[in-house]
């Protein structure tokens, strides 16, 4: 996995190569089944409430901590290109999807290409300000993504098995 910061950008950029179609890796970020098998840093479980994946729709989630504590976020896709791109808005909300403007926003754009036998996707996460970057930094997340993302695939090399 690659994992960069441009700070001059207020960017993220994060790339993953995993053993899988590029359409089960689609589906494994577009759908409700898939993020709640994987959207979250073990021993925490993802639980979406809402997932409307059109434009403007959002995906509304919880992770769940192993003592019940959950932490709510909202996705607003913003653009959808099947099987190739999607785009949303990222935020920490409550349980009904109200942005808590306490906490960074960040914008997503996830491509995804097919390489043989495995696939890709690449993302690019842009924030307002360097500050709200390191916030999240400082948060854990690159260890959250990285744990989340090799859950992903160990999943993904599973249903292959």
């Amino acid at each position: 996995m690659k994992f960069e910061i441009d700070k001059d950008k207020n960017t993220i950029h994060v790339s993953r190569e995993f053993e899988a179609s590029q359409d089960n890796l689609w589906t494994a970020f577009t759908t409700k089944e898939g993020l709640d098998a994987w959207w979250a840093p073990a021993p925490w479980k993802s639980k979406t409430t809402q997932m409307d994946f059109t434009v403007g729709g959002k995906r509304i989630y919880a992770m769940v901590g192993p003592e019940g504590e959950e932490h709510w976020a909202v996705q607003v896709f913003t653009a959808i290109s099947p099987k190739t791109n999607f785009q949303f808005d990222d935020a920490f909300s409550d349980k009904e999807g109200v942005i808590n403007s306490d906490l960074p926003t960040m914008h997503w754009n996830l491509d995804f290409a097919s390489r043989g036998t495995s696939s890709t996707v690449e993302i690019r996460i842009t924030a307002r300000s360097l500050a709200d970057i390191e916030k999240i930094i400082e948060m854990g997340f690159k260890e959250g993504l990285t744990a989340t993302l090799d859950a992903l695939a160990a999943l993904l090399l599973n249903r292959q098995n």
